[in-house]
């Protein structure tokens, strides 16, 4: 029978391939109409959050300090990628979000799996004129040329999608993109800088962590990786799996607080304090710790073996990323 052997969590921001000099142009992005919320999740202006800043994160900005952290984040990339080299897994669920990149308002999937037998990742569709920065960290989400067909683990996904139904989850399945764009960044992402030489077999689930007005609760989420980690012990196959969530934690502005209640609620093994988490402060890009909950609810019977926690403030409004990288399983076997 299968076994649930290892599950990670990773960020995904295109801040990832960006070079310290290039973090200050993100930020102008967060300055010129970027939609921010604040800690309560309510619509703000990039003003007003400066105003309310705190004037220490001056020093979060200093070129000394983004060149410390983007190695440091660099770094959370590379160990990542070998944990997940480590565990020798023969297939990899990977949990993210898509952003309208497949899914758009004519129907928008709480939770859907992919069961193709490959899927696509194609070069980037930016326009010509986009800045160099921009296209530096979107390319690490893209093939460099060409399409390449990645492949996927089609009859556990086909398992997952029944056993889910059986649970009373009304998932969405789908065998072939709707757009050529191909996979979306969360599952690029894990493709291009986390399988960087071998590339184990995936399921792609795609939940709507985005999009009002049927995001799941993190309750919600939470049962759903306890289901999805029943579904594969149910798996009549000889194979060991594992589960990894691809996006957050905050962002667009950095709450700190927010992302270490979460790393801490995965390090204990605290599924009350996940579920309870208020909806309401998982929106924008905050709603990607959905994701980590998924992988958390599936992780619950594993060690939690370590983890990383970069706050990447990048402007004295408090933007930003908070950057995360974690594992759980046996610590011989993923670093």
């Amino acid at each position: 029978m299968a076994k649930l052997r290892a599950a990670f969590g990773t960020s995904h921001t295109p801040m990832l391939n960006s070079p310290a000099e290039d973090i200050p142009k993100h930020a102008a992005i967060d300055r010129t109409g970027r939609a921010l919320l604040d800690m309560e999740g309510r619509r703000t202006s990039y003003d007003a959050l400066e105003r309310a800043g705190d004037p220490a994160l001056l020093r979060e900005i200093t070129p000394e300090m983004l060149r410390e952290k983007v190695a440091r984040c660099q770094a959370g990339v590379r160990r990542l990628a070998e944990a997940i080299g480590a565990a020798a897994l023969d297939v990899l669920i990977v949990v993210g979000d898509d952003q309208r990149e497949q899914f758009i308002d004519d129907n928008m999937p709480a939770i859907s799996i992919y069961w193709g037998d490959d899927i696509p990742n194609t070069v980037s569709d930016l326009p010509e004129n986009a800045p160099d920065f921009w296209k530096l960290a979107r390319a690490q989400y893209h093939e460099p040329s060409g399409t390449r067909r990645y492949p996927v683990a089609a009859d556990l996904a086909r398992h997952l999608i029944e056993a889910l139904t059986e649970r009373e989850f009304d998932v969405s399945a789908s065998r072939e993109l709707r757009f050529a764009r191909g996979e979306g960044h969360a599952f690029g992402f894990v493709h291009r800088r986390l399988m960087p030489e071998h590339a184990i077999p995936i399921v792609p689930v795609a939940l709507n962590t985005y999009y009002a007005p049927n995001q799941p609760l993190p309750r919600r989420s939470y049962r759903l990786g306890q289901a999805i980690r029943h579904a594969v012990e149910g798996w009549e196959r000889d194979a060991a799996v594992g589960i990894l969530a691809s996006g957050g934690l905050s962002h667009f502005v950095v709450d700190e607080a927010l992302d270490r209640m979460v790393l801490k609620a995965c390090r204990d093994n605290d599924g009350a304090a996940l579920s309870a988490l208020p909806p309401q402060r998982l929106q924008s890009g905050n709603s990607e710790i959905r994701n980590w909950i998924v992988a958390a609810g599936a992780a619950e019977e594993l060690a939690f073996a370590w983890s990383d926690y970069i706050p990447c403030y990048r402007s004295l409004a408090g933007t930003g990323t908070g950057v995360a990288f974690a594992a759980w399983g046996r610590r011989t076997s993923i670093g």
